[in-house]
């Protein structure tokens, strides 16, 4: 007896293909140690051969930043490679060294180690450091030390250098509008220097930085970099002594080499005064004149500036929330240029203040209740009032001029003030020239006016059970008016009665009808074409008894289970 066999084929699985890395590389040049645009080129050349000759790596790129140091955060190709990092686009990245990585050790171990939580390999090619391997930190930290020692120092050279020039006399800065540097000294351009003249001129003229940048750009005249002039430009130039022929030298200064922020020199560092290093522009006596204007206005403030919108109380009013001054602020929304705001400036900027917006009107009014006149006084305001603040929505604080200091609550009225009967007629014709909802719009739109809160009815549409559709005539909501309402139906018949026709007709109801006065729950008042008043009584009457507490949950479980086996139906 012969076994059977049972012979299975086994079929070969196919080799697994190990996946590629990922590999982009970061390269810098650094101008402090005169390198140019062709070694950037060369290391990009360098990294991207590099980098397709190994049959394991996938090129990712190369991401170079052009003549920037590594202390700063403006590296926009850094940025871009740690995004692409961060989308999982790279597995490794390969630089030359720590230093042209980041010579901050900080923020170099804060990198390093968020892209290590990526599981990102980052290679140092002239140290020879992986910082996935176990002594790779410590590497890091040691060599980045040494790094960032050199950034100081070589920081420190440069300082060294500029100051040398300082005390000899020579500038560090060549740009200046008026003037071209010959390799030793400024020389004038005329048709430039025939500009500063004129902005010196319009300052001392009482013209503000704003109007002669208008003048200027009508004018068709560029400044230095060929855009347009600002007004930021044109108060440099009036306050740029190089005008005169002479140089004030280290005005300003760099305190921390990582930072690389400048500040103003108050007297920590020596400063140098050159007299007559070149031709001069402006004489003395005028840039003199000018400084003290520029002194003059910065104490006035904004009122001494015409181009910015100012009132009595600019530079008056601050926010006792944030800090921030309070500015005027015209509200074209109310189709009235007299209408002013003050707001706080950080609330206008959309920088999260919470203070409230003050009617101009309403300050003038609580000005005179505090200072005890009948209307707002400017001169009164000026002579005893030294400052207000803002502390809290709704509140206000007189600061005077002797110390004494006095509190108000104050309470908007400009709605209601602006709310005129010419206002009114304006805002009704605008509504009957743009109804929202034809189907909304009828004979009694704009017709209808609460003697209460003084606004118009408005017409509400709603579906009785038997799918009726019911209209009312009611005040806006919140109006606090506490009136019913009054039903279409009721109103037409009313109206009906007071024109003494038979059934309600709208063309001569819009033609012998003015408006009606809604003066109570029961009472009308119709002011007629031909100025006559016909008063009438009216009743509101409910169509059924008000719903008790077990009626309402016993039709709510009904409404629930239609609900239910409704959509049991459409799911089936």
């Amino acid at each position: 007896m012969s076994l059977l066999r049972k012979v299975s084929k086994i079929k070969p699985s196919l080799p697994v293909m190990p996946s590629r890395k990922r590999v982009a590389a970061y390269a810098r040049v650094s101008e402090e140690k005169g390198r140019t645009m062709h070694s950037l080129s060369a290391q990009v050349s360098h990294y991207s051969n590099y980098i397709q000759k190994n049959r394991e790596w996938e090129y990712a790129g190369v991401y170079a930043d052009e003549g920037l140091t590594g202390t700063t955060d403006n590296r926009e190709a850094f940025r871009r490679l740690l995004a692409d990092c961060e989308s999982s686009k790279i597995d490794i990245v390969l630089t030359k060294s720590i230093s042209r990585f980041a010579r901050n050790t900080v923020d170099l171990l804060e990198t390093v180690r968020h892209l290590r939580d990526l599981g990102i390999e980052v290679r140092f090619e002239k140290e020879n450091i992986n910082s996935l391997s176990g002594d790779g930190e410590l590497m890091l930290s040691i060599l980045a030390s040494f790094a960032q020692e050199e950034s100081r120092s070589t920081s420190e050279n440069i300082k060294w250098a500029i100051r040398k020039k300082f005390q000899e006399g020579r500038p560090n800065s060549f740009n200046v509008y008026g003037y071209r540097w010959n390799g030793n000294q400024f020389i004038v351009v005329p048709e430039e220097a025939e500009v500063v003249r004129l902005i010196f001129d319009n300052f001392l003229s009482g013209f503000s930085a704003e109007e002669t940048e208008k003048q200027l750009e009508e004018m068709g005249v560029k400044s230095y970099t060929g855009g347009r002039f600002s007004n930021t430009s044109i108060r440099a130039i009036l306050r740029n002594e190089k005008y005169t022929g002479n140089m004030l030298l280290q005005k300003v200064f760099i305190p921390d080499h990582i930072t690389h922020k400048s500040k103003n020199n108050e007297g920590e560092l020596p400063q140098y005064w050159v007299e007559g290093s070149h031709e001069a522009i402006i004489d003395l006596e005028t840039y003199n004149k000018v400084q003290e204007e520029i002194a003059r206005r910065r104490k006035l403030g904004a009122i001494a500036n015409p181009a910015i919108n100012t009132g009595y109380f600019t530079s008056i009013i601050k926010c006792g929330m944030c800090g921030r001054s309070y500015q005027r602020s015209a509200r074209s929304r109310k189709r009235d240029s007299s209408y002013k705001m003050w707001i706080c400036a950080n609330q206008r900027n959309g920088n999260g203040c919470k203070n409230k917006t003050i009617p101009e009107a309403t300050l003038k009014k609580s000005c005179a209740e505090v200072l005890g006149t009948d209307e707002f006084d400017e001169d009164i305001f000026a002579e005893q009032i030294r400052q207000i603040i803002i502390p809290a929505p709704n509140q206000i604080e007189f600061h005077f001029q002797d110390g004494r200091i006095e509190s108000r609550e104050w309470e908007s009225t400009a709605r209601k003030d602006w709310w005129t009967p010419e206002a009114r007629a304006s805002k009704s014709a605008y509504n009957k020239r743009h109804p929202r909802s034809s189907g909304n719009i009828t004979c009694f739109t704009c017709k209808i006016s609460c003697t209460t809160c003084g606004q118009n009815l408005r017409r509400n549409t709603s579906t009785r059970v038997s799918g009726e559709k019911a209209h009312h005539w009611r005040c806006p909501p919140h109006s606090g008016c506490g009136h019913s309402g009054i039903e279409e139906n009721l109103l037409k018949s009313v109206s009906a009665e007071v024109l003494g026709i038979e059934g309600f007709d709208e063309a001569i109801f819009t033609e012998k009808v003015d408006h009606i006065s809604v003066i109570s729950n029961s009472e009308l008042v119709f002011n007629l074409n031909d100025g006559r008043k016909i008063t009438r009584q009216w009743q509101f009457k409910r169509r059924q008894p008000p719903w008790s507490e077990e009626r309402k949950k016993s039709q709510g479980e009904k409404m629930k289970q239609a609900w239910r086996e409704k959509h049991e139906q459409e799911n089936s």
